[in-house]
């Protein structure tokens, strides 16, 4: 799939899962800043990528697209939008060369030639038959990933399977391992290769007769569906910081309401870009929890420290790369910024106080664990039997906010005093609405 088209891919799909039915086709093409024929192309693309990717699996397993896009979380455990990654940067004759090699070396060991052969045999009539140099290129593909292993050290080379660890598991062990895949893949942050990694493990299991979703005895609530799609911006943009390297995009701001922008390649159709085109030395990816934002904070040559949500980011490439020297003072100088930072905000440091109330009842002290567990470095006081302090030092209040006002009555602000006065003026507010009519 084409850089640009896996762009629009993971946009269109953010909406989809967002909006659901809520836009007709024209709001939807409009908003996505492409035409309602470009929507429908996509629309077939998506639906097509479902097919290829259940093409091997029985009718009863296989999935609409309507299905992915179920609303009703417990009817379906795999979290939305994933197969969008099993397709990306993979051409149509790629994905079938790969499935055939991989096949092949499930039963035996092979040599490359052995594979050039087997693939021009069994290659679509269509399709373009490999040289031994593409073969090539796909076994060292595949062993830098782990999925093969080369057997051999003399010439010519054999690969086989990298299976063995699978294979040597009993049925209870790979249960346990699936089990555990399957909770961390819900719950660490980034997610994404657990979930692929589940599938596999998946298939493991149904070739030895179990059926996974039978045995399953946990679901976890997804609430934030679209980040999986952010991370597929991850790896290049910590390959880049691996190798000091700078990156280009375009970055469509979600404040603007434009999800997407297509890339001016035919002249009698170009347009003025929506979105704003950035070269910025990668720095530091900072993900939300409360709002389930990725976040990318570079070095700007003439801005200096910029910070921008991932999900805005299209049409991302590698630029020039840049002396140690100098990375370290960025990043030393982006280290002293955010040393108070809540999430990621750079402005100056405010002292903040609150007094929090314990439960009345008996029992245990929700209160106490959920600021310990969530405060950061801030320091807790006992006051009384009923009450503790807790102040920090925090970069403005705009991200520590609203998790202060998720107490509810149960947090008291004290300092500073322009913010006491911005809560009290919420509460009256929120009170006034429950006043009777």
């Amino acid at each position: 799939m084409a850089k640009e088209s896996f762009d629009k891919e993971i946009q269109f799909l953010r909406m989809l899962s967002l909006a659901g039915g809520a836009y007709s086709r024209q709001q939807f093409a409009d908003r996505l800043g492409i035409s309602v024929h470009t929507y429908d192309k996509t629309l077939r693309n998506l639906k097509e990528m479902v097919t290829v990717l259940q093409q091997d699996l029985p009718a009863e397993q296989g999935t609409e697209l309507s299905e992915w896009l179920r609303y009703n979380y417990y009817e379906s455990a795999d979290p939305l939008l994933l197969f969008l990654f099993r397709a990306k940067s993979l051409k149509e004759t790629e994905s079938i060369r790969l499935t055939l090699l991989l096949t092949a070396l499930q039963t035996q060991e092979r040599t490359a030639k052995d594979l050039q052969d087997l693939c021009s045999e069994q290659m679509p009539a269509d399709s373009p038959l490999p040289d031994e140099k593409t073969i090539r290129g796909d076994l060292k593909y595949l062993e830098e990933v782990g999925v093969i292993l080369r057997v051999n050290e003399r010439r010519p080379y054999r690969y086989k399977a990298a299976n063995d660890l699978i294979d040597q598991l009993t049925d209870d062990q790979l249960l346990d391992l699936y089990d555990y895949v399957d909770v961390i893949a819900n719950t660490q942050i980034p997610s994404v290769q657990g979930y692929l990694l589940r599938d596999t493990l998946k298939k493991v299991l149904r070739k030895r007769g179990f059926n996974p979703e039978a045995t399953e005895t946990h679901r976890y609530k997804y609430n934030y569906h679209s980040r999986i799609l952010d991370e597929a911006h991850l790896y290049t943009i910590f390959g880049a910081i691996q190798q000091r390297r700078q990156i280009r995009f375009l970055y469509l701001s979600p404040k603007k309401g434009m999800n997407y922008t297509s890339q001016n390649t035919n002249p009698l159709f170009e347009r003025e870009s929506a979105g704003t085109s950035d070269c910025i030395l990668p720095l530091r990816v900072v993900y939300d929890h409360q709002y389930g934002r990725w976040y990318l904070i570079g070095h700007h040559a003439r801005m200096g420290i910029k910070k921008f949500r991932m999900e805005g980011l299209t049409q991302i490439e590698e630029g020039d790369a840049v002396e140690e020297d100098k990375y370290a003072e960025k990043l030393k100088q982006l280290e002293a910024q955010m040393k108070n930072s809540w999430v990621t905000d750079t402005n100056r440091a405010v002292k903040v106080a609150v007094r929090f109330y314990n439960p009345s009842r008996s029992g245990a002290n929700f209160i106490r664990e959920r600021v310990e567990a969530q405060g950061q470095w801030g320091v807790i006081t006992e006051e009384s039997d009923s009450t503790f302090l807790y102040e920090i030092e925090v970069n403005e209040i705009y991200e520590i906010k609203p998790w202060l006002r998720s107490f509810g009555s149960s947090c008291e602000i004290l300092e500073p005093r322009w913010l006491r006065k911005q809560f009290i003026a919420e509460w009256k507010e929120l009170r006034s609405y429950y006043e009777s009519i």
